[in-house]
C-alpha cells in the first residue's frame, strides 16, 4: 500500500485559488486520496459540480447564508467541505478566497488504490457501482464529517496531481429542482464517456 504514495505528488495550495468553474474542470482526473488505519483508498475524480454562492440559488451559502454548516465555504480555497444528505456524507472542494463562499462538489471517481477496502466498506463488488456517486465515494474511501475543514494538500485527505482528460463534457447539476434558474446553469462536468460518472446525459458544451 505503501508503494502507491511513492508516485503521488500532492497538489500545492495555489492550484485551488483557480475560479471555481475552472477548478471544477481542472479537478477532472486529478487523484483524491484518503489514508485511514485500515488502508490508503484513492480514485481518480470524474465528475464534479461548481456552486457559485452567493447569487447561486442552488448553492449552500445562497444570499451569502453563514452557518456552522457553510462557515468552512468563507474561508480560504482547498479546504474540505463536508456535509451530511440524508444519511450520506457528501465531499466538496472549498474555493472562491476568503469571504467568497463557494464550491465544488465531487461527484464521482475512477477508483484507482484500496479497491477491496472499498469493496468491502460499500458492500458491493461491481467496480463501476463503488464511486459513481457523491455518497458512494465518500463511503468508499471513508471520508466522514471529521474531515471539515481539513486542508486538501496534506494527508489524511488530499488530491493529487492525476491525468487530463482528452475531453470534458458540460450540462445541468443533477437534484436542484428547486432552485429556480439555478437549475439551467451547465455547471456539471465530467470526463467524456467515462463509465464511472453518476448518470449519463447529453452534454451541452464540450472542452478540449
Amino acid at each position: 500500500m505503501k508503494d502507491f504514495l511513492n508516485n503521488i505528488v500532492p497538489l500545492p495550495d495555489s492550484f485551488f485559488e483557480q475560479p471555481t468553474l475552472e477548478l471544477a474542470k481542472a479537478l477532472l482526473g486529478c487523484i483524491l486520496v484518503k489514508e485511514t488505519n485500515e488502508g490508503i483508498t484513492a480514485g481518480y475524480i470524474v465528475e464534479t459540480e461548481a456552486y457559485i454562492g452567493p447569487d447561486d440559488r442552488a448553492a449552500h451559502s445562497y444570499n451569502n447564508k453563514r452557518t456552522p454548516r457553510t462557515e468552512v465555504m468563507f474561508h480560504r480555497s482547498g479546504l474540505a467541505y463536508t456535509y451530511l444528505m440524508h444519511t450520506h456524507c457528501l465531499f466538496n472542494v472549498v474555493s472562491g478566497g476568503e469571504e467568497k463562499p463557494e464550491a465544488v462538489l465531487v461527484r464521482a471517481l475512477e477508483p484507482l488504490n484500496g479497491i477491496d477496502f472499498m469493496k468491502t466498506r460499500r458492500g458491493v463488488e461491481d467496480l463501476t457501482r463503488l464511486t459513481n456517486g457523491p455518497g458512494k465515494l465518500t463511503k468508499s474511501l471513508g471520508i466522514t464529517m471529521e474531515d471539515y475543514g481539513h486542508s486538501l494538500t496534506i494527508p489524511p485527505l488530499y488530491l493529487a496531481e492525476g491525468y487530463r482528460p482528452e475531453s470534458i463534457s458540460a450540462g445541468k447539476r443533477i437534484g436542484i429542482e428547486n432552485s429556480g434558474e439555478a437549475r439551467e446553469y451547465p455547471w456539471r462536468f465530467w470526463v467524456t464517456n467515462n463509465k464511472f460518472v453518476s448518470r449519463h446525459q447529453k452534454a451541452e458544451h464540450v472542452f478540449y
